[in-house]
């Protein structure tokens, strides 16, 4: 995993312990602007504050990062956990990067790091809250599988740092220590995130909408061990890709959120593992 502490602290040892400047690739006319507005930094990852097509400015804004992001640890093989009480902070950003505001969770919605890797926060603001007081919108989850060759961008509200590479595939099952993922994205080499770039959404850079969640990259060449993830195929052949990077896809997840930001687990399309 692009993991909270470790990777984040070894960052810091070669940037020095000043907060990392925001970094972007240049712009592409054609793609709509990708910016931090909307990201959020937490102790020890990045995330985002998300909505559905059909989220309302009233309902509770939600907050996505990473299921080995969360404050209780690194959830089990097969757990998966529900609506339990948190008070978690997240500095949210602005376009530029600076930190504009403290949000605040009421709860953990969800949170599982079996068949994907993702953490979903309620806060105790709503949408229309954090756009009136702030002007910031939350970022949409896309309702869509992504395709091979979407360009993207990932960005970091740990580090505010944007990395720019395309999808370059898939992984039919992505294995690492105890945990499997399924269906998991595989950037190009230009996504060489680091440790504390866990969480960050995937933005199509087409569509400006979120389609995944980075959380992983294989850090020195092992094989399906903690930090170096390898690929298994429908016919479970490995392939060990050294220094690449993956990220959950999110919109089976979206398909899970209905009115009022609540979770709903027997939604249609919802294929999340369920406790």
């Amino acid at each position: 995993m692009n993991k909270p502490l470790a990777g984040a602290l070894l960052a810091f040892a070669l940037l020095g312990a000043g907060a990392a400047p925001a970094v972007a690739a240049e712009a592409d006319v054609s793609a709509k602007a990708v910016d931090f507005a909307g990201t959020v930094a937490l102790s020890n990852c990045s995330g985002s504050v998300v909505r559905t097509a059909a989220a309302q400015p009233n309902d509770p804004a939600l907050v996505m990062s990473n299921g080995h992001c969360l404050e209780t640890g690194f959830p089990a093989p097969g757990q998966v956990v529900v609506d339990r009480a948190s008070s978690r902070s997240f500095g949210l950003l602005n376009s530029a990067g600076t930190r504009v505001a403290t949000l605040r969770a009421s709860k953990i919605a969800y949170g599982t790091m079996t068949d994907t890797d993702v953490s979903l926060y309620q806060l105790t603001n709503t949408y229309g809250q954090i756009e009136s007081r702030y002007g910031i919108k939350a970022l949409e989850l896309s309702a869509a599988r992504p395709a091979q060759g979407t360009d993207i961008k990932v960005v970091s509200g740990y580090w505010k740092r944007i990395y720019s590479c395309t999808v370059d595939g898939f992984a039919h099952l992505l294995k690492e220590g105890s945990w499997t993922w399924k269906d998991s994205v595989r950037y190009t080499s230009s996504c060489d995130t680091i440790g504390g770039t866990s969480g960050s959404p995937v933005v199509d850079t087409a569509t400006g909408k979120v389609v995944a969640v980075n959380n992983t990259g294989n850090e020195s060449g092992g094989r399906c061990t903690d930090n170096n993830p390898c690929e298994v195929d429908e016919n479970g052949g490995v392939t060990v890709r050294e220094g690449i990077n993956y990220a959950q896809q999110t919109y089976t997840l979206a398909a899970c959120i209905g009115p009022g930001s609540r979770v709903d687990l027997n939604r249609p399309g919802c294929t999340v593992p369920k406790p």
